[in-house]
């Protein structure tokens, strides 16, 4: 126990209020204050129920789940809010209530429900305002910076994606030649696109390219099953394992160490992966390995573009074949053309990588520090060394 901090309930501390219901067809949809509900903004009001910054826990469906709203905002019926105090820090108070486990409080078998008495009565320990400042500004900076990260990525495979609907979608180099416009590429690039189109299968396309298959471009086959994983990332178990939606646990062993895409087969679909890491891509999946190098942004694109819902033959739950997506119809540019095409984006891409790695580092951190941080176990002038030990384990 930490001798200088305070002895108390989450109730003393923080109570919680209850949420108000704001059906659908009752909300300004051209309004800008999110809604939230117990799994975070569900949609937009243009009138706040809370008229400043707040922190929403999840009370029906997602139990115990906190979301930190740092605007006005509306928080629904399913929901608990809280408010600042004078004398409180709200963002340690949000890092408070997600150490305590009250996704683990649920009091309600049939409905997960989280029971206001039950998350009131939950003794906590806090330090004096200062260091509640502290500590959240150190757990803050954290999660600054791997937002940060998030939205350096999204605009740098935006960036990617610009290129390659101007390139391959909307043929704009060509057309520009085509009409004796300067197409705005350097001349060597420039040179390597057709100045005229053609028909095809799948409509105008420029002259010379092909029309052809992902089977042309990839090698398609599916995942396996682990013989062991564990849902935690822990021991031996370090290794990411994929499932349609993503990393759903961890194995000890990598099935590829080769840079891939990779979908679902079977329940969800339409998720698009491109992989750099090792990794063990369960049975559920399907694994995309390009021919070539260059042909792996190009394919992580086209994949964006496919109808997934169109392929679905499962009848109890969704199932895309292997077969369906080596057979999907592509637009197959010039070699030269493709390698440019990798040459302008695969450094974003490295990029996003990187970003991805350092997140993971700083999200890990952070997960250890919290804990640590809220119970007193690790104090404020200590933790610039732990974070610096941390940061240095992972280069």
């Amino acid at each position: 126990m930490v001798s200088d901090w305070t002895s108390t309930t989450v109730g003393s501390f923080c109570p919680f209020a209850y949420g108000k219901g704001l059906p659908e067809k009752k909300r300004n949809m051209n309004g800008n204050i999110k809604v939230y509900g117990s799994n975070g903004p569900v949609g937009v009001h243009d009138q706040p129920l809370v008229d400043e910054s707040g922190i929403v826990v999840g009370r029906k469906g997602t139990v115990g789940a906190v979301h930190f709203a740092p605007e006005p905002f509306w928080p629904i019926d399913t929901t608990f809010y809280i408010v600042g105090k004078a004398d409180r820090d709200l963002s340690f108070t949000y890092y408070l209530l997600k150490s305590i486990g009250l996704e683990h409080m649920n009091a309600d078998s049939a409905v997960p429900g989280l029971n206001r008495d039950a998350a009131h009565a939950r003794p906590i320990l806090v330090p004096e305002h200062p260091e509640q400042r502290a500590i959240a500004h150190i757990l803050g900076s954290l999660d600054d910076k791997i937002e940060l990260n998030r939205k350096m990525n999204e605009t740098l495979e935006a960036m990617a994606r610009t290129i390659f609907k101007s390139w391959f979608i909307d043929f704009d180099p060509v057309r520009a030649k085509a009409e004796g416009r300067d197409p705005g590429l350097p001349k060597e690039i420039a040179n390597i696109f057709p100045d005229s189109f053609e028909d095809s299968e799948l409509g105008e396309i420029p002259k010379g390219w092909e029309v052809g298959a992902i089977a042309d471009l990839a090698n398609v086959t599916s995942g396996k099953r682990p013989q062991k994983r564990s849902k935690e990332k822990t021991g031996e178990f370090t290794i990411p394992l994929y499932g349609g939606g993503g990393i759903m646990a961890y194995v000890s062993t990598p099935m590829i160490s080769e840079p891939f895409l990779l979908t679902g087969r079977v329940g969800t679909l339409g998720k698009i992966f491109r992989i750099t890491e090792e990794c063990w891509p369960s049975d559920n999946t399907l694994l995309l390995f390009p021919l070539c190098n260059s042909y792996l942004e190009y394919l992580y694109f086209i994949l964006h573009r496919i109808d997934f819902d169109s392929l679905n033959r499962g009848s109890t739950q969704p199932l895309v074949t292997q077969t369906d997506i080596k057979n999907q119809r592509v637009v197959i540019p010039n070699e030269n053309i493709l390698r440019f095409y990798w040459q302008q984006v695969h450094p974003m891409f490295e990029r996003i990588d990187k970003n991805d790695k350092e997140t993971a580092t700083l999200a890990s951190l952070r997960d250890t520090l919290l804990p640590k941080l809220i119970s007193g176990e690790l104090r404020v002038p200590d933790t610039e060394k732990f974070v610096e030990e941390g940061l240095a384990h992972d280069q």
